[in-house]
């Protein structure tokens, strides 16, 4: 760990050593140095302006699609509360959703409104900031598609940034240096509710058939490269079932990784490592991972 900080005041909370883990979908990690919740997004920009610039500034979501490393993580660890960060209002063609907010919060509210264009997001497991900071995506949207801005707060304060000026990619959005999504607005159309209700229902009903939802998994493992996908690939090299400790590559589906119970974050990653060998040698092919893997290793 980085060893004493200086740290600002905050209205919200502030825990030293706090256990990441079993905030994790994985269930497995080390703890933060510092894990700080601020109350709201002024409490926030003080934190990071009081924060000393060389200190390591890390932020998750719903941490769905994160590996904790076993040895924790240094530095500052900022996590939105949905008290302060989670509201959700509707307007006429759009919603616009505080960065705690869950996405499937926010696909039902829209639905709820009768606006069409997100169902999508009911398939994606995080939360409204965690979606824009990577440009999550699901059966054939991504939120570059629908995100009308966002705002962000740096130690300079919150700033509103239209959707152009993230420079969005596959899985990747151009984020200020050192700030954090606090809130967002994405544009949706007056639909029919009973089809919107479908479409859902439809994505539901396709996740659960074929990944392993109920499962202590982190979503897609891999990025699909340019040609094919990330699934096909690690299945042609043989690595559907494959395990290392308490950690498997999913039968359900192969670009998934789970924890079958007492894995470790290394025993994880890992085995996320050797399928990556094992893809490279099959078939000339390197994936890159989608899941992000924080702190340092034990």
């Amino acid at each position: 760990m980085s060893g004493v900080l200086t740290l600002p005041a905050l209205r919200g909370r502030l825990d030293a050593g706090a256990p990441l883990g079993p905030q994790t979908w994985f269930r497995v990690g080390g703890p933060a140095e510092f894990l700080a919740k601020p109350a709201d997004a002024e409490d926030l920009v003080a934190l990071l302006a009081g924060l000393d610039p060389a200190t390591p500034l890390t932020v998750i979501g719903a941490a769905s699609n994160l590996i904790v490393r076993d040895g924790g993580v240094p530095g500052m660890v900022v996590r939105l509360p949905a008290r302060g960060f989670g509201a959700i209002a509707a307007e006429a063609d759009g919603i616009v959703a505080g960065a705690a907010a869950l996405d499937v919060t926010l696909a039902e509210h829209a639905a709820a409104a009768g606006l069409a264009g997100l169902e999508f997001l009911c398939g994606i497991p995080g939360s409204v900031g965690g979606a824009v900071a990577m440009n999550a995506g699901a059966y054939g949207t991504e939120v570059k598609d629908v995100l009308d801005w966002a705002e962000v707060a740096t130690a300079r304060g919150v700033e509103r940034l239209p959707a152009s000026a993230f420079r969005f990619g596959y899985r990747h959005a151009a984020l200020p240096e050192r700030g954090v999504v606090t809130r967002a607005r994405f544009h949706a159309a007056p639909g029919d509710a009973a089809a919107i209700a479908a479409r859902m229902a439809e994505i539901r009903a396709a996740r659960e058939a074929s990944q392993p939802v109920r499962a202590r998994t982190g979503g897609s493992t891999f990025r699909n490269p340019e040609a094919g996908k990330a699934w096909a690939l690690i299945d042609s090299a043989g690595c559907r079932g494959l395990t290392r400790g308490g950690a498997m590559v999913s039968e359900k589906h192969a670009n998934f990784l789970v924890n079958t119970g007492g894995a470790t974050a290394a025993e994880i990653e890992g085995l996320g490592e050797e399928v990556r060998e094992r893809v490279l040698a099959h078939s000339g092919v390197a994936l890159h991972w989608e899941i992000r893997r924080i702190g340092v290793a034990q």
